[in-house]
């Protein structure tokens, strides 16, 4: 049965956006996973580890799979997040494992010790700050993270926002992060990147994707987009599903034993 328009669109908008549990979209929109599979390959670093800090956890979803998948519990476990909604997500998730959250905004220095922890994970962060990261390493300790990658969903965002600059379109290059992790002292051991499939099946989809993932048009509301999000209705009536592609990589990175800020 097709619904209206408006109806989806209702739906979409009325969805609650904290955290990053996805679940909302199964039958209605489609990503296919990174062959590397993040969030297992996190667990088993986590087995290995004494004191770990998840950075920008959102709802801390990503952590708590990790840690109930992990051989063996760390020591020390906390993780840090920048949006309230999401901080209060995450405390009430990871709490009952003994992560503490702590709140700090994405462009705040991080408020430990130096080498405090062994292994510093995150699954897109905002933007990485690699000095800081650096810094709350112990020497030999690892940066595991996944990124998002350059243009990554735009043939999303320029049906909103229209043809973009190649400055834009290049952000988060993966080389470019590579050097910046490097300037900061770190040894990139593993670094693999990937063009992932993408599908969305109704408009309802797509409203509560760009309300969730605030990053791709910002500012977004169904009000300001009404004729964009209308054409792309017709168009998925038309065609069938939307078809997009994320971008990501892998980052494996090590403080070296002599690291010096």
């Amino acid at each position: 049965m097709h619904r209206t328009f408006e109806d989806l669109v209702a739906e979409g908008a009325s969805v609650p956006t904290e955290g990053w549990d996805f679940s909302w979209f199964q039958g209605r929109a489609t990503e296919a996973r990174p062959s590397w599979g993040y969030a297992t390959s996190m667990a088993a670093r986590l087995g290995r580890a004494s004191a770990v800090l998840d950075i920008q956890t959102g709802g801390g979803e990503v952590l708590d799979f990790a840690l109930a998948q992990a051989p063996k519990r760390p020591l020390l476990a906390v993780a840090t997040e920048g949006w309230p909604p999401n901080a209060a997500k995450a405390t009430a998730l990871l709490r009952p494992r003994g992560v503490a959250v702590v709140a700090v905004s994405e462009d705040a220095p991080l408020p430990f010790a130096d080498g405090a922890f062994d292994l510093v994970v995150s699954r897109h962060p905002v933007r990485p700050h690699w000095d800081e990261i650096a810094r709350v390493l112990q020497p030999s300790g690892t940066y595991f993270a996944q990124h998002v990658g350059p243009a990554s969903v735009f043939e999303l965002v320029e049906h909103f926002l229209g043809p973009q600059p190649d400055g834009v379109r290049g952000g988060r290059h993966p080389e470019r992060e590579r050097a910046d992790a490097e300037a900061a002292g770190l040894d990139v051991v593993d670094l693999r990147a990937e063009r992932l499939r993408m599908e969305f099946h109704d408009i309802g989809a797509v409203v509560h994707f760009l309300r969730k993932v605030v990053w791709m048009v910002p500012g977004f509301t169904v009000e300001a987009y009404e004729p964009q999000l209308r054409a792309l209705h017709r168009r998925i009536q038309d065609e069938g599903p939307f078809v997009a592609h994320s971008t990501r990589h892998l980052f494996d990175a090590r403080k070296p034993e002599n690291h010096r800020l």
